[in-house]
């Protein structure tokens, strides 16, 4: 991994947004594609609009801002990335998941509670009953507003790169659940102790069929303390 970051280092800024670019297509490509094999299952339809496809490639335009803002912040010293493979790794995703789990509760609650939600992030709540391609209709302020916060928590301090990949393969599976429409997990898994504080499909589900509760997005841990939890 380390030769693959010197790599990365040495890179012109052209070819660097480029992968970039086909990053972030990629990812969206693989939620669309899971997102329509699952509901396939369900019989449920998964058609996109001529309009819903455009903010998602603004989306994806935007997504891959962030990440050139993430790669010149850690390029010019202001991120720091370690490589090494140790326990940190753990210590590390468990921050980042967290962190990004309370730092973006805080901001959906702001946005829903204010001006921001008819501004910005009404857009998203078009969708009574989300899709997976909802993961991506977002107003473009929201779009690098969440980016924000993800590069200001990378500042806080050093974070390991393999804790970076599974936090981030995680964020998408979890934006994919939240927002299939149906709930994919047997009752009697849903039903295990912890996952009670998991943000399962139908948490993020309930949120969108009611704008004033479940505003966490992996767990429903801040939800439960701020008094906005529904089951």
């Amino acid at each position: 991994m380390s030769h693959l970051l010197d790599y990365l280092l040495h890179l012109p800024p052209a070819l660097c947004w480029l992968i970039f670019l086909v990053e972030n297509l990629m990812i969206t490509g693989m939620v669309l594609f899971f997102g329509r094999l699952i509901l396939r299952q369900y019989s449920i339809a998964n058609a996109y609009t001529r309009s819903e496809i455009w903010i998602i490639g603004i989306t994806n335009i935007l997504n891959t801002v962030v990440t050139y803002a993430g790669y010149w912040l850690w390029k010019h010293g202001f991120i720091t990335i370690t490589t090494g493979l140790s326990w940190n790794i753990l210590t590390d995703f468990l921050l980042l998941f967290f962190g990004m789990d309370l730092l973006m509760f805080v901001f959906h609650y702001i946005i829903h509670k204010t001006f921001l939600y008819k501004a910005i992030h009404q857009l998203h709540h078009q969708s009574v009953d989300p899709r997976p391609l909802d993961l991506f209709i977002l107003h473009p302020l929201e779009t690098l507003a969440f980016g924000g916060l993800w590069l200001v928590l990378l500042m806080f301090r050093g974070f390991n790169i393999y804790a970076i990949v599974i936090y981030l393969v995680i964020n998408v599976v979890f934006g994919l659940a939240g927002h299939l429409g149906i709930e994919p997990l047997p009752a009697s898994l849903r039903r295990l102790p912890l996952m009670k504080y998991i943000g399962t499909s139908t948490f993020h589900h309930d949120h969108h069929q009611d704008v004033g509760y479940n505003f966490g997005f992996y767990t429903s841990i801040w939800d439960r303390l701020m008094g906005t939890y529904k089951r």
